[in-house]
């Protein structure tokens, strides 16, 4: 057994921490202007004109079997969908607003379609709830609000406590109307001297705020747990689905960290015990969440591989995001990286699955990422930089009964000297992106 110490978490994380790889969905009115998912900020477009995006969703093309499908090939074992984000537009069914999916074009339930597809297919379900919320008549101004610039007449009479009681009605309703639900992912509190600078530096070159020169800011302009009365919210998911795992971005902490758009290079500890903290990182294929159909930053298929990679290879999870288009497709850019990962995790699932850092005896050989069971009697060597002909590992000597290439189970000749392992590999790569050793250890 693996010799980490991990955190005990309040939800069941035992399933999250052997499944490691998982699909989040970003959806919401947002895919029609289809130029970021912060749009309405980014551009402060009025409600009358956002209106209009609320009149024409209608993702006829939508087939959440379909995605659950895509998802379940490349290999992803949980999913996160977008119940509500920031623009406070909701994918389900509330009785709390009419802002939702039942008033559009499309007028069908698609957290239910979504939550009955992935199910389905053996995928654990999550949702997404943004605090966050554009639209409420009760969420005060901020910093980073689309009417930031000219919203004091606005801002009176906002109430945070209704709204705080408002997001609690929803989530009761999300966790109570769609079953069992494995993960609730909060998104996210900007309570301690908000840095608008940081927050909207893609603001179509427009100054951001001062909040010390808009004094009529509730909050300096910024919300965190107190608003967002976090300890109440937990209190209440905790009585509603005692299991689900809870993020960390109410500001209380939380089942898991959740790092975003990043690689780590090392595994995060309690400052207080030194136990090692559950965390995934989440991540876009693109340099968006939602639909964004002139952006090219791309990231390549080994790049998207080794992000896996290298996050198991530090005790932690990867989700990774799609964004439907506003007709609920994805897009032929985001099919081709699912197929990316399909095409590798087809084989290679082994040094994922049930995986986690390797234990301090192993360290990495220049250029190589290590995996090893949780029962500890498999190592992996993921061969980020292929290194020709021969890879040599210290400390190795004595430990290995048997080697082969993962993806075809062929094996893998090495000789033994001086406390080294050298493995004997073909000059020539034989798999198109990163191919691991599986070594058993005696």
């Amino acid at each position: 057994m693996s010799s980490y110490k991990r955190k005990k978490t309040v939800g069941d994380t035992s399933w999250f921490v052997h499944d490691r790889f998982g699909m989040f969905i970003h959806f919401g009115l947002y895919s029609l202007p289809a130029r970021h998912e912060w749009i309405k900020t980014m551009e402060r477009i009025s409600e009358e004109k956002y209106d209009l995006y609320f009149k024409h969703f209608n993702p006829d093309l939508i087939d959440c079997k379909e995605w659950a499908r895509k998802a379940k090939a490349a290999g992803m074992k949980y999913a996160v969908l977008t119940t509500k984000h920031h623009e406070g537009f909701c994918l389900f069914d509330s009785k709390y607003t009419d802002y939702t999916v039942m008033n559009t074009p499309y007028g069908k339930d698609i957290v239910k379609e979504y939550v009955d597809a992935f199910r389905a297919e053996g995928i654990k379900v999550g949702f997404y709830y943004s605090l966050l919320d554009w639209h409420h008549p009760d969420f005060p101004i901020d910093v980073i609000h689309p009417r930031r610039e000219d919203g004091e007449e606005l801002d009176k009479g906002r109430d945070m406590k209704k709204y705080a009681e408002y997001m609690r009605n929803q989530v009761t309703e999300l966790l109570t109307n769609y079953g069992k639900i494995d993960v609730i992912w909060f998104d996210f509190s900007y309570a301690k001297n908000p840095d608008p600078v940081k927050m909207l530096a893609f603001d179509k070159g427009n100054p951001p705020p001062d909040p010390n020169k808009k004094p009529w800011m509730q909050g300096n302009g910024g919300k965190g747990k107190d608003e967002w009365e976090s300890e109440e919210l937990v209190k209440l998911v905790r009585s509603l689905q005692p299991d689900i795992i809870i993020n960390d971005r109410l500001e209380i902490g939380g089942d898991t960290v959740t790092p975003e758009q990043s690689n780590t290079y090392s595994w995060r500890k309690d400052k207080e015990t030194g136990e090692y903290l559950t965390w995934e990182v989440c991540h876009t294929f693109s340099g968006s969440w939602g639909y964004f159909r002139d952006e090219t930053s791309w990231k390549s298929h080994k790049m998207l591989i080794d992000t896996l990679i290298k996050s198991v290879a530090y005790g932690g999870n990867v989700i990774m995001n799609v964004g439907p288009t506003s007709r609920g497709l994805f897009d032929h850019r985001a099919d081709d990286a699912l197929q990316a990962y399909a095409d590798w995790m087809k084989y290679n699932s082994r040094s994922i699955y049930g995986c986690t850092m390797a234990e301090p005896e192993f360290t990495a050989p220049i250029g190589t990422f290590l995996t090893q069971s949780e029962e500890g009697d498999r190592l992996y060597i993921h061969l980020v930089d292929y290194p020709f002909k021969a890879l040599v590992f210290d400390g190795l000597e004595g430990k290995v009964e048997y080697s082969q290439f993962l993806h075809d189970g062929s094996e893998i000749l090495f000789t033994e000297k001086d406390g080294k392992v050298i493995f004997e590999l073909p000059v020539v790569q034989p798999q198109k992106i990163t191919p691991v050793i599986e070594v058993f250890l005696k």
